[in-house]
């Protein structure tokens, strides 16, 4: 793929870049190794300025840099702008955090007495540079949430970034180089995916991280267990929103159809598969489809554009494979399912209803503005039908019983449960998946500490 942005609303190519060359990269790689050793001894309320710093120069650039990321990747630009504000809000937090997150902790003198220790404590240190290969859905959010607490960590960064957001990719960088972050701190690789392997096996490189498809994390992982690196991957996901009879169902569907078309659909954590119980299944399925009908869907740069076009035309083939898959084998379209007339990736909101196990959208995830509506007879049924599916990243469950919550909680495989709301990212929520969706937690003080040295210090008597 050409590193290039290309405006998903019409097709058209607005500029290409070159990727780096063998001796650039070499450069940078230096850099970062370089860097790695004075910045890591920085104190982190040195670290934490230079962090808010970036904050608030990214508040400033709030408006510029979302219509960026609308043109490269059609989001619509109330939804960018949000975005903007959120990182913000994440590079805030673990600026204020971080030292509490990563202070020294000492196990109770009880509790070591045997070890032969006159005190011990428990340090968090950074690794080193670390490769974050990233998505296009989210181009911004996606790499904050990586970089703002490995940053504070001590650690310096490298960013492949996805090859259809070249320009929110080097906004990146010079974000954090004009808050006063050393150069080689954080680095935008213009790179194509077939760069990755080779950087992954250099020894300056000392772990990854990944949000994207099971292909390439499968990739990554591969090359980072042969060089014995740590790795944490977010693979995607196909959330299922089960709604039980106790449910408010007019906010239920009202927060689905959010739910499932937020930044067009393609969301990992978008709530993907709808599980219904029987009793009010009719009473939702016309609710949602409604809701679904009625979203304005246009050129992403207006205002009031709910759903945009998606981000590449392949997006959309395959998209359409896995509907018309759906169609051929007996599913029903409530709402959408065919392409529109007209220039841009655009597909339109679309409701399937009669899935079976064997139908590709069933395992697949759909990444885009298509839901799949599922009948269950009761909790045991609702439960089976969520849990399968390869993915396990998040879930939402709609009840008022406390006893079924307990039980969705308990049983359900997914890294997420969110009781009476939409699954969403916090700075200070643990973010990560089980099964396919990958391994590791981003945010909190779980995702600062993924990419520290966990080191014991033992003192004798």
């Amino acid at each position: 793929m050409p590193i290039a942005t290309v405006n998903p609303a019409n097709g058209e190519t607005l500029k290409t870049y070159e990727a780096m060359g063998e001796e650039e990269l070499e450069r940078r790689l230096q850099l970062a190794e370089a860097t790695f050793r004075t910045y890591r001894t920085a104190h982190v309320v040195d670290r934490g300025r230079l962090m808010l710093q970036a904050a608030n120069l990214l508040d400033e650039d709030r408006d510029d840099i979302a219509r960026v990321m609308t043109t490269e990747m059609g989001k619509p630009v109330v939804q960018a702008r949000a975005e903007a504000a959120k990182c913000a809000k994440a590079m805030r937090w673990y600026a204020e955090h971080a030292e509490e997150l990563l202070a020294d902790e000492e196990p109770a003198a009880a509790d070591v007495t045997d070890s032969g220790a006159s005190r011990v404590r428990v340090r968090y240190r950074p690794l080193g540079p670390v490769l974050a290969v990233m998505p296009w859905n989210f181009p911004l959010w996606q790499v904050i949430r990586f970089a703002a607490p490995a940053l504070m960590a001590g650690n310096v960064g490298l960013l492949k970034h996805a090859s259809n957001v070249p320009q929110t990719a080097l906004y990146l960088e010079d974000l954090f180089h004009r808050a006063g972050f050393t150069e080689g701190c954080f680095q935008t690789l213009l790179i194509g995916s077939g760069a990755v392997d080779e950087i992954l096996r250099d020894e300056r490189v000392k772990a990854a991280t990944l949000t994207g498809s099971e292909p390439a994390g499968r990739a990554v992982a591969s090359t980072a267990g042969r060089m014995v690196k740590k790795t944490v991957l977010e693979l995607g996901g196909s959330d299922p929103f089960v709604v039980m009879p106790s449910a408010d169902l007019d906010r239920a569907a009202r927060v689905a159809v959010t739910a499932r078309v937020q930044n067009n659909g393609q969301s990992c954590i978008a709530a993907k598969r709808f599980i219904v119980h029987s009793d009010v299944y009719d009473a939702f399925a016309e609710r949602f489809t409604e809701g679904m009908k009625a979203l304005r869907v246009g050129d992403p740069l207006e205002e009031e554009t709910e759903v945009g076009p998606l981000a590449s035309e392949q997006g959309r083939a395959d998209l359409e494979e896995l509907v018309d898959d759906a169609t051929r084998s007996g599913a029903r379209v409530l709402c959408g399912g065919e392409r529109p007339d007209g220039p841009g990736w655009y597909y339109p909101p679309t409701v399937l209803a009669g899935l079976t196990r064997e139908m590709r959208i069933h395992r697949e995830e759909a990444f885009g503005p298509v839901a799949t509506l599922y009948r269950a007879a009761d909790l045991d049924e609702a439960v089976l039908i969520a849990n399968d599916s390869p993915f396990g990243l998040s879930s939402n469950v709609w009840t008022r019983d406390q006893a079924e919550e307990d039980r969705f909680v308990r049983d359900l495989e997914a890294g997420g449960v969110f009781v009476n709301g939409m699954t969403a990212s916090h700075p200070a929520l643990p973010f990560g998946g089980v099964k396919r969706s990958g391994y590791g937690r981003e945010l909190s003080g779980h995702g600062i500490r993924e990419f520290c040295n966990i080191t014991t210090v033992w003192h004798g008597a």
